[in-house]
């Protein structure tokens, strides 16, 4: 029943829009045109102005999807990964080169929560098949195409720091 609704309104709306197409001069509808676009690109424009700044801060990510080779992660875990990588680079301890910049420095309890997407206070059995999960969608045996050496290392560092001072 609704999509007969629905139907009815899209063919009449489509109706109307192409009758007044018909009766309209091409004059009228090219000056219909420039005004479209004249207006959709100032809002576009302010757009850019106002939210420029964040929305050019996702390098990418969001826009490429396509082009990132890691296979079996959401668009929501990329964003977290992507957000997790920004915040181990400012600290020093992650680098997108290969070997560039890693440091000896552990990870923290938080940070290996946040790594692993678990909060305080799961189970022994939660962490390890967090860690298997993550391990089977970013591992560098499972990419071939992605340097994912480093993040499959922190993500063994995250379980390991977990199991050893929570569990012991």
């Amino acid at each position: 029943m609704n999509l007969f609704l629905v139907g009815t309104i899209i063919f009449v709306l489509v109706y109307l829009v192409l009758s007044w197409f018909v009766r309209t001069s091409s004059k009228a509808i090219a000056k219909g045109a420039r005004k479209f676009i004249l207006i959709l690109s100032l809002v576009l424009a302010v757009l850019l102005a106002y939210a420029g700044r964040f929305l050019f801060s996702l390098p990418l990510v969001l826009i490429f999807l396509n082009a990132l080779k890691i296979k079996g992660l959401s668009t929501f875990q990329i964003f977290q990964l992507w957000r997790l990588i920004q915040y181990l680079r400012s600290t020093g301890r992650f680098s997108y080169g290969s070997g560039a910049g890693t440091s000896t420095n552990t990870i923290t309890v938080t940070e290996s929560y946040k790594i692993l997407g678990l909060k305080k206070g799961c189970t022994k059995n939660e962490v390890i098949k967090a860690a298997t999960k993550l391990q089977k969608k970013i591992h560098p045996d499972m990419n071939r195409e992605m340097n994912t050496e480093r993040l499959s290392q922190l993500v063994n560092e995250a379980k390991d720091r977990i199991l050893k001072e929570e569990f012991n």
